[in-house]
């Protein structure tokens, strides 16, 4: 055995030591970033050899979130801006997605689709309702499987299926107007019914939200790692916790 492997185990076991004390996150959102710029570094032509190894990896991710007692996962798959890349790219990724959402399926996860499901060729779109039908008994880890998701399409998803639900009760606009608060626009999220994100974790260095989770993260403390997302491994994810763990979170300021 090398030296790097005992050395990793060693300070993996220092870490887990170190959240003995902290928190630990209910719902952790991720942005898996860096599959296209991970297969470049590699050596790979092939860009979806990226987005293959990054849908690999969220396997991994999903049994060290388990491991912990996080309840709810949301993972981000594929933005409504993906969907406006070259054909080429997009339908082998779809693809891979597809075979994703179906393992998660067989290995128990609870999947929940999150994203506008009408922007997504029938058979994605399939894929997804059908995973949410067939899994929605289960009581582990909830995933959120977000494709075809923005987070301004979802704000605007969430007020127009509050409209709908309000004028079906005969509600007028103006008494609509009169008592709106914050938890009617909550009901109507995709995810509603869950916590908001505690954290947020982003891949490959960039520090920005793009949009996801706009609503949900306003309380959310967020970590940004350098690494591609392909290439994270359990280490990057109990740093990610210990500074969760470490922060004074303060709600509202």
């Amino acid at each position: 055995m090398g030296l790097r492997n005992p050395l990793y185990w060693l300070y993996e076991r220092r870490l887990e030591r170190e959240l003995g004390g902290y928190d630990t996150p209910r719902h952790v959102g991720v942005i898996l970033d860096g599959n296209r710029r991970w297969s470049r570094s590699s050596g790979h032509k092939d860009v979806q050899q990226g987005h293959q190894a990054g849908a690999d990896k969220i396997f991994d991710f999903l049994h060290w979130c388990d491991e912990v007692g996080v309840h709810v996962v949301t993972l981000w798959l594929l933005s409504t801006d993906n969907l406006m890349r070259a054909r080429e790219e997009v339908e082998p990724l779809l693809g891979i997605i597809e075979t994703t959402v179906g393992r998660l399926c067989e290995e128990g996860w609870n999947v929940n689709p999150v994203g506008a499901l009408d922007t997504l060729p029938e058979s994605t779109a399939r894929v997804m309702k059908e995973a949410e039908e067939t899994t929605s008994d289960g009581s582990g880890l909830v995933v959120n499987a977000a494709v075809g998701y923005g987070g301004r399409r979802e704000i605007a998803d969430a007020v127009r299926s509050l409209l709908y639900a309000e004028a079906a009760n005969g509600t007028t606009i103006e008494e609509l107007a009169q008592r709106l608060d914050l938890d009617d626009i909550s009901r109507h999220l995709y995810t509603r019914g869950q916590p908001d994100p505690d954290l947020l974790i982003r891949t490959s260095g960039e520090q920005r939200l793009s949009g996801f989770l706009l609503w949900q993260s306003a309380h959310s403390e967020f970590y940004f790692c350098e690494v591609f997302w392909p290439a994270f491994r359990r280490v990057d994810f109990l740093r990610a916790l210990r500074s969760y763990g470490a922060r004074n979170r303060r709600f509202g300021s």
